[in-house]
């Protein structure tokens, strides 16, 4: 068996002097879904893109800004096919794959599906950075993958100034079973299945303010595979669902209730908290996004100033990296709902408001019992 190499021993690292500690974090300008386009800017883009062939098979497109695409195969098969990277979030090479791996395969359960296999994306600067921590992102992955039951089949690598890692994900799911961000209903329950405040946990790791018990949560929460989609996918009284990522909370609930054409409104002292989230973000832990967030679609999200301050804005606009399913359900299936949330160790699943008529937007109140 070779002995490992001593740091004395290990290649020099170009633009790195011996003995600086790398942080992954300190070569991207964004980590995690915070460095995703604006929702504006990417609803500019994208305005002129059409495609020529659009097969009856392609049951799911583009149309809606749903969380993947889905082909249906025969009678009994659907393919989920979706795509999803970015840069370091934390400076653990490990638990970055880990962390890219979970968001990346979380759009295949948000639309009810089985992952089936995966490719990995890989862009590094591989000048700059040990090939030893390059292995470990990847290492983080392949561990993910292992968890969910999936092959890494395969995959692209290239040269990149900043350090990329994401999964092309493939998965399965039967047609009568889809679900998407449209089909929400008037007098439908909204649950959330993880807590919020990732963006904030990042902005302060990035700053080295975040403490040893919240880099945990944040790696606890970041790293749990959305399986109970799987299950949700099979209850006829779940009408849509999808994944609160880089938009923010307000942001996905915004493209369910423009997909649906319907209104929604949130009880903003329901919502889940990671510990000490407001905490950190009173302390200057807001990361940029947040504000392009709400500059893209303030416009659709009635916020009483009177009632709520920058930090409430901030939290309800702060992008979750690998965040949890956001669930549109007939009131009659919530306990069923919540107790398969429960069941696959989502601790914080909670009803956070509903789905009411009116022309597609979001209203945020405060419950009296707060």
């Amino acid at each position: 068996m070779s002995r490992r190499k001593t740091k004395s021993e290990q290649p020099a690292v170009p633009g790195v002097a011996p003995g600086e500690v790398i942080r992954l974090t300190q070569f991207s300008h964004g980590g995690g879904c915070g460095c995703k386009i604006a929702p504006r800017v990417l609803e500019q883009i994208l305005a002129k893109t059409t495609s020529a062939i659009v097969p009856p098979q392609l049951l799911v497109g583009i149309e809606t800004s749903d969380d993947a695409a889905v082909y249906q195969v025969n009678a009994e098969q659907a393919l989920i096919a979706t795509t999803d990277f970015f840069m370091p979030i934390v400076d653990d090479p490990f638990d970055f794959g880990r962390i890219a791996a979970t968001n990346a395969l979380s759009d295949v359960y948000a639309m009810g599906g089985v992952p089936l296999l995966a490719l990995a994306v890989v862009g590094m600067p591989v000048e700059r950075l040990p090939l030893e921590t390059i292995q470990r992102i990847l290492e983080g992955g392949e561990s993910i993958c292992t968890q969910a039951r999936i092959p890494i089949a395969g995959g692209h690598t290239i040269d990149s100034v900043e350090p990329i890692y994401g999964l092309v994900a493939i998965g399965l799911v039967h047609p009568e079973n889809i679900k998407r961000n449209a089909g929400a209903r008037p007098g439908d329950k909204l649950i959330l299945g993880k807590a919020l405040g990732v963006g904030f946990f990042s902005a302060a790791q990035k700053k080295g303010l975040l403490s040893a018990a919240g880099y945990a949560a944040l790696v606890d929460s970041t790293t749990q595979l959305n399986t109970p989609g799987r299950s949700l996918a099979c209850l006829a009284g779940v009408h849509a669902m999808t994944d609160v990522t880089g938009f923010g909370l307000l942001g996905h609930l915004v493209e369910i209730c423009k997909a649906s054409t319907v209104a929604a409104v949130i009880d903003y002292s329901a919502l889940p908290l990671l510990p000490n989230a407001l905490d950190y973000a009173a302390k200057g832990c807001v990361t940029g996004a947040s504000a392009r967030n709400w500059a893209s679609y303030g416009e659709h999200v009635s916020l009483q100033k009177r009632q709520f301050g920058d930090l409430e804005q901030a939290l309800l606009t702060d992008p979750q990296t690998s965040g949890g399913l956001l669930v549109a359900c007939a009131p009659e299936v919530v306990t069923e709902v919540l107790a398969i949330f429960l069941q696959e160790g989502f601790d914080h699943a909670t009803v956070i408001g509903e789905i009411v008529v009116g022309k597609p937007q979001v209203s945020v109140v405060r419950s009296t019992a707060a």
